[in-house]
């Protein structure tokens, strides 16, 4: 698992071209303020212990927010951070669990449409915080 964090305060997407063909057809656009953002990439030996991904990956989103004093997160698959893939299929279920333990543990969430490359439009103060790589 590779998941970049960038505190946003503006983050915009706007859905350009389907990159699953599986991906339901759709066109959205949306703007958040006050946001960590997850660039997540779900890497194919993640698909051995998903339990054990998806609870560093909620650990991880929660403390970057902290971090930043927001409790809204932007889940965004992103599979350009490294080397091999998950399968789609996979990602996909995981987004969908993170966003889930999310929501219970009180923090606002959403997620940019799955399977589709964006226009983004990104705001991001320049303080330490506000990015955050982590790999597990």
């Amino acid at each position: 698992m590779k998941l970049l964090m960038i505190y946003s305060d503006r983050f915009a997407w706007r859905t350009a071209e389907k990159g699953l063909e599986s991906a339901a057809e759709l066109s959205e656009e949306r703007s958040l303020e006050n946001v960590l953002v997850g660039w997540i990439h779900a890497e194919a030996q993640d698909e051995a212990d998903p339990g054990k991904v998806e609870t560093k990956l909620v650990k991880n989103l929660k403390w970057g927010a902290r971090k930043n004093e927001t409790t809204r997160i932007l889940l965004h698959s992103f599979s350009h951070l490294a080397e091999t893939k998950a399968a789609p299929e996979f990602t996909r279920a995981l987004l969908e669990r993170t966003e889930a333990r999310l929501q219970a543990a009180g923090y606002q969430t959403w997620q940019t449409p799955f399977g589709y490359f964006h226009d983004l439009e990104l705001a991001a103060p320049g303080k330490s915080a506000a990015r955050i790589f982590a790999s597990f």
